[in-house]
């Protein structure tokens, strides 16, 4: 069953203009080490991975059905890679509070992102989906 959705657009051009400004403070208080890293590797598209980032950390808030509010901190939502090149969203914090809250019971959660962009903007769809535990399978993710 799907327990939320949420998407974001997010400009490039604007993400680039707040690194511009204000550089690593803006970098530290919204991306994990992990996603800094990640976007620190893609020298033409540094922008870009932040943006994306930006967007799915949006798109998870809205998903987890509070947005930005209720004490989500940008870093309770991080964004990383499989090895194909898969996003895979985490959920720490309150964030992952959150989504114990809405499980329902016999239920795990699974968070579902993609991301994208074309130049000037970064897209970012989540879903939740609650999937039943298997018969005699303990806890609730």
């Amino acid at each position: 069953m799907i327990l939320g959705i949420g998407s974001d657009l997010c400009n490039i051009e604007r993400i680039e203009a707040t690194l511009t400004r204000h550089g690593d403070r803006f970098k530290d208080r919204v991306f994990t080490e992990i996603e800094q890293k990640k976007a620190e590797s893609r020298p033409r598209a540094v922008a870009a991975t932040y943006a994306k980032r930006w967007a799915a950390k949006e798109a998870c808030s809205k998903a987890l059905g509070t947005g930005l509010r209720m004490g989500i901190a940008w870093k309770d939502m991080a964004v990383t890679n499989l090895r194909s090149g898969q996003p895979v969203m985490h959920v720490t914090g309150w964030a992952a509070e959150r989504l114990r809250a809405m499980t329902p019971a016999g239920h795990e959660a699974v968070i579902h992102v993609t991301l994208t962009d074309d130049h000037p903007w970064a897209q970012a769809f989540v879903v939740i989906e609650a999937r039943p535990l298997a018969p005699g399978a303990v806890g609730q993710a």
